[in-house]
């Protein structure tokens, strides 16, 4: 299967409200990552902890030259740019580029503070760990393999790299160069695997509804992995969020409190990305995006998803520091409902036919479910 160059907003930089100082203090404590667990610690010295360091790097300490010269730019968000490199093992990677605490606006926005981004790191790491525990684990969230904090300039390679994608596809950020950025600007650098492209684009490249169904049983299961083990809620899993990518593997193998289960893959791997709205639990401490006073976000029409909105606002009572899981559900609906308008490359035949009757049954019956868990479990699709 031939998948299409990903989106521009395939890595779209979550809008987070900062955790209180005290609660970073805390989770920062607890949290495994952290190299220092003093409670005093700046905000900016929590994000060099996160990522191993005292102090910002030059971006070549970070980025070796080699791997420079194979950039390329492929995404940009509101806050920051996109490129694809290879690893030390030759392996396609993702960079993530936001630049942080400058004073110039980028894209009409203010940068993020260290504050702001310390929480995104966090929820990146915890979803990207779910691949390591013993008992709940998934593959289904984008890993991130590597965190940096660099001060300097953009590269030539970089700017090299930008300028050919706003050539091909023409950028809506501002170009990242020596006449934009101060020579003293920092930024932070988060390697993603490559996930693919996601389901928005797309649109008329995946087999059948054989696939189709194969990506609804990804998504629910990697949501129930984190059920288990965060108390997680994505609560804005639109289908720009969920990527797709070729594989030979042809099952894929989750655990679910203690019990491993498998999957066939139909040639294709899910992964779930951008948490800018999401919810988890680490041992007895929340994050969470308070979102209860932005009414735009639930004032948007002519899709469902932005229905989907207005009804996890309705299940949780506009709280969002509380736990309701039955709102992945509402987005396992919504997902359904995409897969279901998709093109796809044939029919599939008999067992397309079958798959496609199997998601129209799991959008009519879904929402009676609790959580994704519970779809998971009892839903008669994925037994």
């Amino acid at each position: 299967m031939r998948l299409p160059d990903v989106s521009q907003d395939l890595f779209t930089t979550p809008l987070r409200t900062p955790l209180p100082k005290r609660l970073q203090a805390q989770l920062l404590h607890q949290h495994s990552l952290v190299v220092c667990e003093d409670a005093d610690l700046t905000d900016a010295e929590k994000v060099y902890a996160e990522c191993g360091q005292q102090c910002p790097l030059s971006w070549e300490e970070c980025i070796l030259p080699h791997r420079m010269k194979r950039c390329v730019k492929i995404g940009e968000g509101t806050f920051g740019e996109v490129f694809s490199t290879t690893n030390a093992a030759g392996e396609t990677v993702a960079l993530k580029v936001i630049p942080l605490e400058g004073s110039e606006k980028v894209n009409g926005e203010d940068q993020k503070t260290f504050g702001e981004i310390l929480p995104e790191i966090i929820i990146s790491k915890e979803l990207s760990h779910l691949k390591e525990k013993q008992q709940n684990q998934t593959h289904g969230f984008i890993g991130l393999n590597d965190l940096h904090c660099v001060q300097g300039c953009y590269p030539p390679e970089f700017l090299k790299a930008w300028d050919a994608f706003d050539q091909r596809k023409g950028s809506e950020n501002d170009r990242p160069g020596t006449d934009f950025f101060e020579k003293d600007q920092l930024f932070i650098i988060l390697e993603f695997e490559f996930g693919g492209v996601d389901l928005e684009n797309s649109n008329g490249t995946l087999a059948s509804f054989v696939v189709a169904k194969s990506v609804l049983h990804q998504v629910t299961a990697a949501l129930a992995v984190a059920e288990q083990e965060l108390h997680f809620e994505h609560r804005d899993l639109h289908w720009g969020n969920v990527l797709v990518k070729a594989t030979r593997e042809k099952t894929g193998t989750f655990l679910l409190d203690g019990e491993a289960h498998s999957m066939e893959t139909k040639g294709v791997l899910v992964r779930i990305i951008d948490y800018s709205l999401s919810r988890l639990e680490i041992d007895d401490l929340t994050i969470s995006c308070d979102i209860s006073n932005d009414e735009e976000l639930f004032m948007g029409q002519g899709d469902y998803q932005f229905e989907i909105y207005r009804l996890m606002r309705q299940e949780n009572g506009n709280k969002w520091s509380s736990y309701h899981p039955r709102t992945n559900v509402l987005w396992l609906h919504y997902l359904c409902s995409k897969l279901l308008s998709m093109k796809y490359k044939s029919s599939g035949g008999r067992g397309g036919k079958n798959a496609r009757e199997e998601l129209a049954r799991f959008y009519d019956d879904v929402l009676q479910y609790s959580s994704a868990t519970d779809a998971l479990q009892n839903c008669p699709m994925f037994w």
